[in-house]
């Protein structure tokens, strides 16, 4: 049976109502309930389980009102009887045959509050804030959902720019090795050439200056490439960090020890990758802003977790640092670590340095790596 009510000027927007209620008479005492409430609402009632189950869980609902005993089932079954709803519209219960325990534990299954008949005056209240509170979680879950989506969509783009990347620096590393490298090699032999054939001693200083210069140059060239897409990773992520961290050793002056284990550490290629720029990465940053004498860089692979831990004794990150928006290189390896199923700590003390941790798990089938 459905009802509808006219509703006042002032209220625009219609509550739908299903109401569970064998006694036709309290089906008018609520209808009258919501009357005096001032209420914009339609009401259907239903008796049975079955006609009840139809008809919620075909939607089109905002509030169910439920007697708590009914011919055959309760209450509690009926709320059951809605679980393949994904968002079950308000439920509230409206009995005479309920006590405060029942209606505490029905709560706790999820129902948004009840009303005795012999308190139907309060019903429109009851009613509009069981409403108020229901629409207000709806739309923090979709809020909810929709940030998690809009994350997704984040890392996933993120996840592609990296690769991207990556493809770029290996593209720029090959041109500069066919391209360049071979016009600088050609360019060597010529001078060579030259030097052999001359006698004159100022023409002869001017080469050597050149050879100088074209040294300089097939050296730059070489760092770039290895800093582009480094060829030691081949020969492992331990070699590669060695390399790395020798380099930085010499162009520092800063003292670098590396702890390793003494096997080879099987990972597959993204892995390897993701490890060494994370190590690239936090050295520049020591580099630049550390100020300390001696970097350590810890990896093992224990537990079926790689651990990677680069840490320093200078002055530490400044407050606020972290959290910075403009810290890219933080947040770029975060990024990293979290593409390949990882994530990246950061611990600062100005007493202690900076120390950041990669941990990635890894597969724990024996002889397979992540």
């Amino acid at each position: 049976m459905k009802t509808s009510r006219s509703p006042p000027q002032n209220v625009s927007v219609q509550i739908r109502i299903l109401h569970l209620e064998d006694s036709l008479i309290d089906h008018e005492l609520v209808i009258r309930a919501l009357q005096t409430a001032k209420l914009d609402f339609s009401i259907e009632r239903v008796e049975t389980l079955d006609e009840f189950a139809r008809l919620a869980c075909g939607g089109g609902f905002d509030l169910i009102l439920a007697d708590y005993r009914l011919p055959g089932f309760t209450a509690i079954e009926a709320w059951e009887a809605l679980a393949t709803i994904s968002q079950r519209p308000t439920f509230v219960l409206v009995s005479g045959a309920i006590g405060e325990t029942a209606a505490v534990a029905a709560i706790q299954l999820g129902m948004s509050d009840y009303v005795l008949k012999d308190e139907l005056g309060k019903l429109g209240h009851v009613v509009q804030r069981s409403i108020e509170v229901h629409r207000a979680r709806l739309a923090r879950e979709t809020a909810i959902n929709e940030l998690a989506a809009s994350e997704k969509r984040l890392a996933g783009f993120a996840e592609h720019l990296q690769a991207t990347i990556e493809q770029e620096r290996t593209a720029i590393a090959r041109e500069i090795h066919d391209d360049i490298g071979g016009s600088l090699a050609a360019i060597k032999f010529d001078l060579s050439w030259m030097a052999r054939h001359h006698s004159d001693r100022e023409t002869l200083a001017h080469l050597g200056t050149a050879q100088d210069m074209l040294q300089h140059a097939l050296g730059a060239s070489q760092r770039i490439m290895m800093n582009l897409r480094p060829a030691i990773l081949d020969q492992g992520l331990v070699a590669a960090i060695q390399w790395l961290a020798s380099s930085f050793e010499r162009r520092t002056a800063i003292r670098t020890l590396i702890r390793s284990p003494a096997g080879p550490i099987q990972l597959n290629k993204e892995l390897e990758l993701t490890a060494f720029r994370t190590s690239q990465e936090a050295l520049t940053n020591i580099g630049k802003h550390a100020k300390c004498q001696q970097v350590t860089i810890d990896i093992t692979d224990d537990h079926h977790v790689l651990t990677l831990e680069i840490s320093d004794d200078g002055q530490g990150l400044a407050p606020g640092a972290l959290d910075n928006p403009k810290a890219f290189g933080i947040k770029g390896m975060r990024e990293r670590a979290h593409a390949v199923g990882g994530w990246l700590d950061v611990s600062t003390n100005s007493q202690c340095g900076t120390s950041i941790i990669l941990s990635v798990p890894l597969a724990t089938t024996k002889g397979t790596p992540a």
